[in-house]
């Protein structure tokens, strides 16, 4: 199976820009007559998706398209080098530092949401990473 992530952005170019400054991605096409940009660089394409606030992003979807900071079931983490310099590196860019990098057995963790109000973590793997959280435990083991 492929797993593929779609992001909704209410400006696709300042999407593009955030997550290729910020992120570090590229920006491998565009697609569907230029309101989609695939973005390039990690273990999985991410799409940007153009969608004007107040629209309706599906037929069943109860809400409509803002794009304030909100608890969303879903984020994304991206894993980094270096802590530090990730979180200077979005914040040039546009994200917002929701939380102060905190450690834990497994590694180091920063909370931030991108320019359009999702939620994304950094983090930076100490040791076996969340192996450390396995109570002992080896994740192969767990399986």
């Amino acid at each position: 199976m492929q797993l593929l992530v779609n992001i909704d952005v209410d400006d696709l170019a300042r999407g593009i820009g955030f997550y290729q400054s910020g992120l570090g991605l590229r920006l491998a096409r565009k697609l569907f007559d230029g309101t989609v940009a695939e973005m390039a660089g990690g273990a999985t394409p991410i799409y940007l998706l153009a969608g004007a606030p107040g629209t309706s992003p599906g037929a069943r979807a109860d809400g409509r398209r803002n794009y304030r900071r909100r608890s969303m079931p879903v984020h994304l983490d991206f894993v980094v080098e270096d802590l530090e310099a990730a979180i200077e590196r979005a914040l040039e860019a546009g994200a917002e530092l929701e939380d102060w990098p905190q450690d834990f057995a497994w590694g180091r963790q920063a909370m931030l949401s991108d320019p359009f109000g999702h939620g994304i973590c950094f983090i930076e793997w100490k040791g076996e990473g969340y192996g450390a959280a396995m109570d002992g435990k080896r994740a192969v083991e767990a399986a």
